[in-house]
């Protein structure tokens, strides 16, 4: 049989595996490994790639500790902080804990600049939440995968920064290009949460009172702060994404081992609700103790450790892509397009295809250099386009079959994979809706850089 039957064969051999449940990281790995044997590749490229992960570029690097730092977030309580002021804000809402859910996606992503550790520490927090308060698991799993979307397009994002470095782009406009962008993503799945809960009946509603607002508010002054501090080092040019990551490592262990002490020594209990608790009782988390420290890296360290493969497989499979020719039938084909529209949609298409099988890294990696060019020369703006682009990298992530959004939320709520795909339809509607209106509406990108 010749190369390209024994790959579409392959092909078809792993389509077929992954229908039956195999897992999606299995099911690209039993690819890489096939064409990889049908081209002649050495399978050494896998290892090399997994070693490169975290020694290859800052980017890589920052993963870890933005991982890190959404655990110890949660674990202080500075997360749930931030999750009882959202509430506190949309709770009267219908629907309130799962819009709540989207919003604290959004304040924890402007922490963590991570969509993975996003949906790991607001799953596995708001999860049980949520099935308390009559929401359905399914649904509840889906809502902290599609709100982890936000992670790459609110700042700081580390792809933003690797795609600045590849097309030679003002990272600083990047992060201010995103914000619009991003915080119309968080209220496009507010209302579609708002509507699936609606017809559903989901969801226990509380009274919209000025004093809880005001006392959650307090209570979330350190999440508010770890934000301001890693928003104001990038902008500033005091540390790079990495060293911002290492920072609020840093202030979330400090913060956890001084709260613990002195969260006791106030009389602060956990499980009472917030009308209960005195504002001096908000002002202090509960902390954790230094002996709490191995279990939390521990923890990390496992999604990490799910990640890390998953993410080398996909720069193994760039490589076998770039191999087949990919890259120059992917030029050809959109520059034969022509004209302003027919160029700017089929590059959408394009990343959203791929996107669907690929971890955001390496679309970037394969098409930025590729389409950014093109789409240049027929008049999109390079910062426009850098949004349009992560907007639907950041779809990719909920996108069967790759979804790796869902396959996180999998791993941090035990809700089958499959059974999530039914009630991430909603949210894809509203995240391609908005990615649509950034498209034609260039201003929804640019209108807060300077000397627009």
């Amino acid at each position: 049989m010749s190369d390209p039957t024994l790959i579409t064969a392959i092909s078809i051999g792993v389509t077929f595996l992954f229908m039956l449940g195999v897992p999606v990281f299995l099911v690209i790995g039993y690819w890489v490994i096939g064409v990889s044997f049908v081209l002649g590749m050495p399978l050494q490229n896998i290892g090399g790639a997994l070693g490169d992960v975290f020694t290859d570029g800052f980017a890589l690097l920052a993963m870890p500790l933005f991982i890190l730092t959404g655990d110890l977030i949660n674990r202080s309580g500075i997360a749930r902080r931030l999750s009882d002021f959202a509430y506190a804000c949309l709770g009267w809402i219908r629907g309130g804990l799962a819009m709540a859910a989207l919003g604290a996606c959004g304040l924890f992503a402007a922490i963590s600049g991570s969509n993975s550790a996003t949906t790991a520490t607001i799953g596995s927090m708001l999860h049980p939440e949520m099935i308390k308060g009559g929401y359905d698991a399914r649904f509840s799993a889906a809502t902290a995968a599609a709100g982890g979307t936000v992670g790459i397009i609110i700042p700081p994002s580390i792809i933003f920064i690797v795609y600045g470095f590849l097309l030679n782009l003002p990272i600083s406009e990047l992060f201010v290009a995103g914000i619009i962008p991003g915080a119309l993503m968080v209220l496009a799945m507010m209302f579609a949460a708002f509507l699936i809960c609606w017809r559903n009946g989901w969801g226990f509603l509380i009274p919209l009172s000025p004093l809880r607002v005001f006392k959650t508010a307090i209570g979330a002054w350190l999440g508010f702060f770890a934000i301001g501090l890693v928003l104001w080092g990038i902008y500033t040019g005091k540390f790079s994404p990495t060293e911002a990551a290492g920072v609020t490592v840093g202030f979330c262990v400090i913060v956890g081992f001084i709260s613990l002490p002195l969260y006791k020594l106030m009389g602060g209990a956990k499980g009472r609700d917030v009308s209960e608790k005195k504002i001096s009782e908000m002002l202090v988390v509960e902390g954790f103790s230094p002996l709490e420290l191995p279990s939390i890296t521990m923890r990390s360290a496992q999604i990490t450790g799910i990640l890390a493969p998953l993410i080398a497989v996909s720069v193994v499979m760039q490589q076998i892509l770039s191999v087949l020719g990919a890259q120059e039938v992917i030029g050809n084909f959109v520059t034969s397009m022509g004209g302003y529209y027919a160029v700017l949609f089929t590059a959408m298409a394009i990343v959203f295809v791929c996107g669907m099988v690929l971890e955001s890294l390496p679309v970037t990696i394969i098409l930025a250099p590729i389409l950014a060019p093109i789409a240049h020369s027929v008049g999109v703006e390079p910062v426009q386009f850098a949004v349009i682009f992560l907007v639907g990298a950041s779809i990719g992530f909920v996108t069967p079959p790759y979804g790796l959004n869902l396959y996180v939320a999998s791993g941090v709520t035990g809700v089958p994979y499959f059974k999530l795909l039914r009630y991430i339809v909603p949210y894809l509607v509203a995240l391609l809706s908005v990615w649509v209106l950034v498209a034609l509406v260039p201003s929804l990108s640019t209108a807060l850089l300077p000397q627009r």
